[in-house]
């Protein structure tokens, strides 16, 4: 059997319900049944061991088995942000070169053409209804044309794409021991048990939603309450109905926008975990003076799924990410040598463990950049060690902007704008903001005698770059500020707006 899978489902009871959603009952047993079914179709569509399943698809049940059915075919699965225009997916399709790519029936005919330019052999729909041509293929798939693929620890299950500040998107390589190990740690240290029903109004698309959630909670062998989004009035309807939540800090700043959320209504929850961004101090606050909990923060990567946490039984520090889990060394060194340094200084966070991933798809050069020689990974991420252990974020080394949960590299979105009629350059980077933890801001040059307007900036955008990368205010200036050697000072402009969107 599949490493990961066997190990995700090692307790579960098959009458147990796994899925909940909308007027749906999906018990473990027919969703042993089902991804068998989607398996068998995967491989009468030529899908074998070590080939990827590229999918671009609204959030649905379906979805969800499609992911756990490829793991069972030995295959690996390749999740693309929905958001995603057809420019950026040419590009992943022709790096990691799927067998298949299924995408949302809606977008099929914009989509096939350049499915078929990156040399994909098979394109498939999958609606967030169930239908599509994937739907077809597995009614007409045999019974009997599935037999579970056995996988090492150390083979791929997923390829996640995440950028860098210069250059394109690299494929981080998950491994089924980096997923399972890393389920099993986040199951024992938050106490999920076969009890428990999780709140999933996440993406599926992204580490937080498909994995951090669904494995952890499948692990557990509870139930999760699958909603298609997250809606403010529809979870608090629902969270009577559950013990725990993950969410990014967003939906937390938005449920206490809401008077219907009260310390009676979370009375059956045990849980609140945030992630993806950092959690500001005043939403930890106002949360627990609305509550009476404390939500749990914690940290992690693409490369790496999670690295710390805030305790179960414990402080649960505003401003800080936790302690490692079981299993998994942090140091904070010295970003230029790698050398560790004292508690409390601030260096480069550096990871080594089970959880951490195989390295970059095709990127062997870029994989060992990333890797000291004792094999810890460089976060590029800045932080220390308070006083209690705990590790403190102090910034991103490589400006990287999370905004809303998801990654917006500056490089790319300054390009585009760059190109732009009447900008002379751009910076764009991340601000506080209450709802989405970091709003994408730029600032932008103009050229003498020519005006550009905010409106002029998105409308160029627009098309090229997903919605959640474009930027939500744009600021004009006569020059950019620069030190000695030229360098654009972004610590300077993010100091100078950084109240931009505080009203």
């Amino acid at each position: 059997m599949a490493e990961l899978f066997r190990r995700l489902t090692a307790d579960v009871r098959d009458d147990a319900p796994f899925i909940l959603a909308g007027d749906r009952r999906i018990t473990y047993r027919e969703m042993y049944a089902l991804t068998a079914e989607i398996a068998a179709a995967l491989v009468a569509l030529g899908v074998k061991p070590g080939d990827r399943v590229a999918v671009q698809i609204e959030k649905s049940v379906e979805g969800l088995l499609l992911y756990l059915a490829t793991i069972r075919v030995g295959g690996v699965f390749l999740p693309l942000n929905t958001a995603y225009t057809g420019a950026e997916l040419e590009y992943f399709l022709q790096d990691a070169e799927p067998v298949l790519f299924v995408c949302d029936p809606a977008r099929s005919d914009a989509l096939a053409p350049i499915a078929e330019k990156a040399g994909v052999t098979q394109l498939e729909t999958l609606g967030a209804d169930g239908n599509g041509s994937l739907a077809d293929e597995i009614a007409a798939a045999p019974v009997d044309g599935f037999r579970e693929v056995a996988r090492d620890p150390d083979d791929l299950a997923a390829i996640l794409y995440t950028s860098g500040t210069t250059g394109r998107s690299k494929g981080a390589m998950i491994t089924h021991e980096n997923l399972a190990s890393n389920a099993e740690a986040l199951a024992e240290i938050w106490r999920f048990t076969a009890s428990d029903v999780l709140l999933h109004a996440l993406p599926i698309f992204h580490v937080h939603g498909l994995f951090t959630a669904t494995n952890t909670l499948l692990k557990a062998g509870g139930s999760m309450i699958f909603l298609p989004k997250f809606d403010v009035d529809e979870v608090i309807r629902r969270m009577p109905e559950a013990t725990a939540m993950m969410g990014v800090p967003t939906f937390y700043s938005r449920l206490l926008g809401s008077d219907a959320f009260t310390r009676e209504l979370t009375s059956g929850m045990r849980l609140f975990v945030s992630g993806s961004a950092p959690l500001s101090p005043e939403t930890h606050k106002a949360f627990s003076a609305r509550t009476g909990q404390a939500i749990l923060e914690r940290y992690g990567m693409t490369e790496t799924s999670m690295i710390t946490s805030n305790p179960y039984d414990g402080p649960r520090k505003p401003g800080t990410v936790g302690l490692p889990l079981p299993d998994v060394s942090v140091r904070i060194a010295d970003p230029e040598t790698g050398t560790p340094i004292e508690d409390g200084e601030v260096g480069v966070i550096e990871v080594k463990g089970p959880n951490v991933f195989k390295g970059y798809w095709k990127k062997p050069e870029k994989t060992a950049e990333e890797f000291r020689v004792d094999g810890f990974f460089i976060t590029g991420d800045l932080g220390y060690v308070d006083p209690d252990g705990y590790i403190c974020i102090a910034g991103r080394a490589k400006d990287l902007v999370i905004s809303g949960g998801f990654n917006v590299y500056p490089a790319e979105v300054e390009a585009l704008i760059d190109a732009l009629p009447g900008v002379k350059e751009s910076a764009v980077i991340g601000l506080p903001h209450a709802d989405f933890g970091e709003g994408v801001t730029a600032v932008i040059a103009v050229k003498p005698g020519t005006s550009v307007s905010e409106d002029d900036v998105r409308a160029g955008l627009s098309g090229s770059l997903a919605a959640f990368k474009i930027p939500k205010r744009v600021v004009t200036v006569d020059e950019l500020p620069r030190n000695t050697m030229g360098k654009i000072q972004k610590a300077a402009l993010r100091e100078i707006y950084k109240d931009l969107y505080a009203s």
